[in-house]
């Protein structure tokens, strides 16, 4: 006889599912804690730079007028908020272990909001990764962004929106009878306060309202379709009556996406917006199947189950790890900035040094700069890889903004690094970074005062009190500059002159071409002349700044590549009486050996020689001057 089979009770059946349920009630919390652990591991070991260049680019100030500055148009509390947490990424873990609290808050709500079944915890991280994409995503939009505060604004504004839906949800549910008028009324109240507090967040909220009204089951069609309706009129009103009414400094153009960092620049990049619409997708799909059956009944298999979770955490992981901003060139640029600002310079050469593929034109200026402070760039400059890559991004990264102050005043230009210190202040907003340099220009201009204005601004800080302090001394003892590592090498290379002229905003062209024209009398701004007159390639130019460095440098010997340029560019034109110059004999020798493999190697193009002869002849002027010809600067 066949076993008899037993038929389990609706009762067994429950308890069956509640046993489930109970296997699964940790799991939420324990896959959340992994990726946020993970997330926080990865932000340390790889962008602590990149969180020292957001936090440099951010400006908090202690002051009411600050916060009332903020809220003159909408979204304002946001960026506040967003300024005020970026300010802790002085400290990296710190910075980071706030966004991941956050960014565990927004998980939380959102479980709390939608009713996200232990079924479909996997979905809590898609709104992890994307956070973590709009702040690790923008690359070179760091220093151009005008979004004050964008690192926490997008985890802030989401949890302010899903937390509204919330509140909502919780009113309806204590005021059944009522549901109706409350949630219109409710809805109402909130467009009007949530708009001009979180901007484009707060018309989400009102979306997400609507989106769940159809999922309530007190509601009638009838109340549904009126409560659609008036979200759809407060989405579209709303903005508009503020905009006409109260924030008169918003572009008319932009008032929907208020408190959404504005990717702009010749033309509008739409693919830096894609984790921000996925982020409203994946909100807008949660409040469509808010409490949906549907959504249970075949994922409780658990092969289904499993398999749905390795492709939803899988999926999440390589999509976070695939688009997240990873050039080499473009972090090494953020290194060697933190570096600068420690006036760590040979750490800045040890970085260059690193260099595997083609650097940027930043990367060698800022290793140039390096050389120069060490007095070695006579020497050395050659022995980095040259090259012109240009900035991994989709638009122009100008150099003049990214860098071209830190360039102009360490090469004795304050004037142009004050320039360009007010126009990005007025274009992309105050940051910390140009208070820096507006008082650190001041200072060497001997503009005491004016320091002091940008001196008291910056400890109003909580993280830079302690710098401004430093420089604070300088005000009452200028004197004391000259014996300052950073200032102390700045004052010997001011002209005499105050001169401002354009430069075109093109840093590089311009600096070599006013540092190799001087006729100077100091023989450190000679050695200046002389690595811009080798790095133009002109020999006029050349034969001008050789001379004059010859005269203020008549005892030290003749450094390595200022030798290769003259014993190469009197062999090509012989305009030069060379005969009696005393080169180190490795100079002719290394020449004539150069000249013998270019003729062996004559069919060859000048890429394909360069590739060829960069292990032998890469750290000499011969090689830069015959192969390394139409670089493009920025």
């Amino acid at each position: 006889m066949g076993k008899k089979q037993t038929v389990s009770s609706p009762k067994e059946k429950k308890q069956q599912a509640w046993l489930t349920e109970q296997r699964l009630r940790f799991y939420p919390l324990l896959l959340v804690l992994v990726a946020l652990v993970a997330a926080f591991v990865v932000v340390l070991n790889n962008e602590s730079e990149y969180l020292f260049c957001v936090e440099e680019m951010n400006l908090f100030l202690y002051t009411p007028l600050f916060f009332k500055q903020q809220l003159v148009v909408a979204g304002g509390l946001l960026t506040y908020l967003g300024t005020y947490f970026t300010q802790f990424l002085f400290v990296p873990w710190l910075g980071t272990l706030l966004l991941c609290l956050w960014c565990g808050l927004l998980v939380w709500l959102t479980k709390r909001t939608f009713c996200v079944s232990r079924w479909w915890s996997a979905l809590l991280l898609v709104p992890i990764a994307l956070v973590l994409l709009t702040d690790f995503g923008v690359g070179y939009w760091v220093y151009m962004l005008k979004l004050r505060g964008f690192f926490f604004i997008t985890v802030i504004g989401l949890s302010m929106a899903v937390a509204s839906v919330w509140a909502w949800r919780v009113l309806l549910k204590h005021v059944s009878r009522l549901s109706f008028p409350v949630s219109l009324l409710f809805m109402v109240f909130a467009a009007v306060v949530l708009y001009p507090l979180a901007g484009f967040y707060g018309l989400l909220a009102i979306v997400l309202m609507a989106l769940v009204g159809w999922r309530l089951e007190q509601m009638t069609l009838k109340w549904k379709i009126s409560q659609t309706v008036l979200a759809l009129l407060l989405v579209f009103f709303v903005p508009l009556v503020f905009y006409r009414n109260v924030f008169y400094e918003t572009n008319v153009d932009d008032i929907y996406r208020q408190a959404l960092p504005l990717f702009e620049s010749v033309e509008l990049y739409t693919q830096y917006y894609w984790p921000y619409g996925l982020l409203c997708a994946f909100f807008i799909l949660l409040a469509v199947f808010f409490r949906s059956e549907w959504s249970l009944r075949w994922v409780r298999k658990p092969i289904v189950w499993v398999l749905l979770q390795v492709l939803v955490i899988g999926g999440t992981v390589w999509g976070c790890w695939h688009y997240w901003y990873k050039d080499a060139n473009f972090h090494r640029e953020l290194q060697m900035d933190k570096a600068l600002e420690n006036c760590d310079w040979e750490g800045m050469l040890s970085i260059a040094a690193s260099c595997d593929e083609e650097p940027t034109r930043f990367i060698w200026m800022y290793k140039n700069l390096a050389l120069f402070r060490l007095g070695r760039v006579g020497d050395e400059m050659y022995n980095y890889r040259n090259g012109s890559s240009m900035p991994n991004a989709p638009f122009t990264v100008p150099m003049v903004v990214q860098g071209g102050k830190q360039l102009y005043l360490y090469y004795g230009l304050p004037n142009y690094c004050y320039r360009w210190c007010m126009e990005d202040g007025v274009e992309f907003g105050w940051r910390t970074i140009y208070l820096k340099y507006l008082t650190r220009s001041a200072l060497v201009n001997g503009e005491t005062t004016l320091a002091k204005k940008f001196i008291d601004l910056l400890k109003k800080t909580r993280y830079h009190r302690e710098w401004a302090e430093h420089y604070e001394h300088f005000v009452t003892y200028p004197d004391d500059m000259k014996k300052d590592p950073e200032l102390g090498g700045i004052l010997p290379l001011l002209d005499h002159e105050d001169l401002l002229a354009s430069d075109q905003s093109v840093v590089e062209t311009f600096l070599l071409t006013l540092l190799s024209s001087q006729n100077t009398s100091s023989p450190l701004k000679s050695e200046l002349a002389m690595s811009a007159a080798l790095q133009q390639k002109d020999i006029p130019t050349f034969w001008r700044a050789f001379y004059n460095y010859i005269q203020l440098h008549p005892d030290g010997p003749m450094p390595r590549h200022y030798q290769e340029a003259a014993f190469m560019f009197g062999n090509l034109e012989k305009t030069v009486d060379i005969s009696r110059m005393p080169f180190d004999p490795s100079i002719p020798a290394t020449y004539k050996e150069f000249m013998q493999a270019a003729q062996q190697y004559a069919g060859m193009n000048e890429e394909q020689l360069a590739k060829v002869m960069r292990s032998r002849f890469g750290n000499t002027y011969y090689f830069d001057y015959f192969l390394m010809r139409g670089l493009k600067t920025y």
